[in-house]
């Protein structure tokens, strides 16, 4: 697989990457056999895959712990990021109380993620949301302390403000951002896609197929379970699925063109916006990896882009893409 590199950074990756969060987490149905995600990310290594993200909240801690040692065979050729910046449950539990991104906070996250990811170093460090009551300039300057040590090598933001990111970015340079982006959901492209165009920073879409609803395997008549994170936001509504399959639609046709799969024309349209950007897909099958990573083959041309563009600016996406209670925790 071909290498991108995140910005102006010395950070390359592969041209996609791999979203660990759904493999112990309940949030898009139930955990993965621990044996079979091992072997599912270490074939995505086989497969050329070198960057995979995860975070100290996912499980918790147990999301961390199986990338650590599904990928410790390989240590030194794939690029793992991690992340800090919630208040966890005191017992362990699933979910958080808050934000803590206090800098004695971000150390002991750090100090944690290092044994469990079995990494002498973290290779990318994300704060996973920015916290209202720690200076953004305090953040950083945790995270820089962190890299002079030899701790953590890159830092990142996810879902920060163009304000917030280059407030961080003037204390310790910012490798990447991630942040929701796809073709249903492109408000980075307002203020944060060029700001770190103008500032050199790679950016790392998650969820870019739209949290499985791109792949046209969801339908207003799919049920989740229990604790799908789906049964609570709005754009997963019977109705709002209904609406939006215009968009599912517009890739089925253009994918049927292409000979490819609208999950492959979502992923191909993100990789031609621009050529700093790592979206990082998520699953739990071998046949959806394989899927994912073919869309790095697939060409589209700047008529095809200019026509996707043209539909999609046609179709009014329903529903909104987060609780209340979780977008107010995003800046973007």
């Amino acid at each position: 697989m071909q290498q991108r590199k995140l910005g102006k950074s010395n950070l390359e990756v592969s041209t996609l990457g791999f979203g660990a969060m759904g493999m112990t987490s309940q949030h898009y149905g139930p955990s993965g056999d621990r044996k079979e995600m091992i072997a599912l990310l270490r074939a995505a290594v086989d497969r050329g895959i070198t960057f995979f993200d995860t975070a100290e909240v996912y499980g918790p801690y147990t999301n961390e712990a199986l990338v650590g040692e599904a990928l410790e065979p390989y240590r030194g050729q794939v690029v793992i990021a991690t992340k800090f910046g919630f208040k966890l449950h005191s017992d362990g539990s699933p979910g958080w109380v808050g934000l803590d991104s206090r800098p004695e906070q971000i150390r002991r996250v750090a100090e944690a993620s290092l044994k469990r990811l079995r990494v002498d170093a973290i290779d990318l460090l994300y704060q996973h949301r920015v916290d209202p009551a720690v200076p953004i300039e305090d953040v950083a300057g945790a995270v820089k302390d962190l890299i002079q040590e030899g701790k953590v090598k890159h830092f990142g933001l996810s879902e920060a403000s163009a304000n917030t990111i280059r407030r961080a970015h003037s204390v310790q340079p910012v490798t990447a951002v991630q942040s929701e982006y796809s073709l249903w959901w492109r408000r980075p492209e307002e203020t944060v896609l060029p700001a770190l165009e103008e500032l050199g920073i790679g950016f790392v879409p998650y969820s870019p197929l739209g949290k499985g609803f791109l792949t046209g395997k969801i339908s207003e008549k799919t049920a989740f379970p229990g604790m799908d994170i789906r049964n609570s936001i709005p754009r997963f509504s019977p109705e709002a699925r209904k609406a939006n399959q215009a968009l599912v639609d517009l890739l089925r046709a253009i994918a049927q063109s292409k000979r490819s799969t609208p999950a492959q024309i979502a992923l191909a349209w993100l990789l031609a916006q621009k050529a700093w950007i790592v979206p990082i897909p998520g699953t739990r099958k071998l046949e959806r990896l394989e899927e994912n990573i073919g869309a790095v083959t697939v060409e589209l041309t700047a008529e095809d882009l200019q026509d996707i563009e043209g539909a999609a600016s046609k179709i009014a996406i329903e529903g909104a893409r987060y609780t209340e209670q979780v977008e107010a925790m995003s800046e973007v």
